[in-house]
């Protein structure tokens, strides 16, 4: 059972896990370095438990510590319970849904693990928007994509937005990060996958004539927000595809094509 620490110092060196928050670049380089992340609310904490993450500690308003009595009593790892006043100036907004977890990082995978076993991947380049994220790895949960691969300026999908907007769907898609880019792609096709490149280009093909879901082993490349795939990522795939839009609307957010290309690669699969 968890130690039920009251803490009232906001300087207290054993909150240490949650000091400034909101400073992204900050918490962008300590915590891989530190082998931890942080997990926001209930649902999120739950679900990191689940996927096998160790707790480090717990951060909690007096009013969760009703709500989370199960996980205090099943893990070991210290639980401050603090103000809603003393949380904010530790984490540097207000914490509104009233627990945090400091979760200890698994060793990530390399590339050719994580596509062993799959037959539909999601291939994300510079995507360092970190809703955006989370917003694509929730999509590839919920729609059946096996794993996901990063390109090595992707954000983190596990920074603490990119947690919160997934609902906790970064701990449910196995995902690696390659390590050179666009030659890491060479693993993927090594693998047996076609590559696609998702871009609103005209003389793309329509994602439907591509018929990407009767694809044996298919891989989905997404560029970031604006400025799309790179010239490299484009001639690197084997079939450029595209959404067909309609009413004069060029484009969509990439988060929210991810979810219709999503479906369009998983659709008809066995077992979905």
């Amino acid at each position: 059972m968890a130690d039920l620490i009251t803490v009232d110092d906001p300087d207290d060196p054993r909150l240490s896990d949650y000091t400034g928050l909101t400073d992204v670049e900050l918490r962008r380089k300590r915590e891989p370095a530190e082998g931890l992340f942080i997990a926001e609310g209930e649902k999120v904490i739950r679900r990191a438990r689940v996927a096998g993450y160790e707790m480090r500690s717990m951060l909690l308003s007096s009013k969760w510590v009703d709500v989370m009595r199960d996980v205090i009593e099943d893990v070991p790892a210290p639980v401050y319970a603090v103000s809603p006043e003393l949380a904010e100036r530790v984490t540097g907004y207000h914490v509104h849904r009233g627990a945090l977890a400091s979760m200890q990082r698994k060793p990530l995978p390399d590339a050719e693990s994580v596509l062993r076993d799959a037959r539909r991947v999601a291939i994300m380049e510079s995507v360092n928007d970190h809703t955006n994220t989370g917003a694509i790895f929730r999509s590839a949960a919920a729609l059946g994509m096996d794993a996901v691969l990063l390109s090595p300026d992707c954000a983190d999908p596990l920074y603490r937005r990119s947690v919160k907007v997934s609902m906790g769907a970064v701990f449910s898609v196995p995902y690696a990060r390659l390590e050179s880019w666009p030659r890491g792609l060479e693993a993927v096709r090594d693998a047996g996958f076609k590559i696609l490149a998702l871009t609103p280009d005209e003389k793309a093909t329509t994602i439907d004539d591509a018929a990407p879901h009767r694809l044996e082993r298919v891989a989905l490349m997404l560029g970031a927000e604006g400025d799309g795939l790179s010239t490299q990522a484009l001639m690197a795939a084997d079939e450029w595809v595209r959404i067909p839009m309609a009413h004069g609307v060029d484009s969509l957010n990439v988060g929210a094509a991810a979810a219709v290309a999503f479906y369009a690669v998983t659709s008809g699969r066995p077992g979905l």
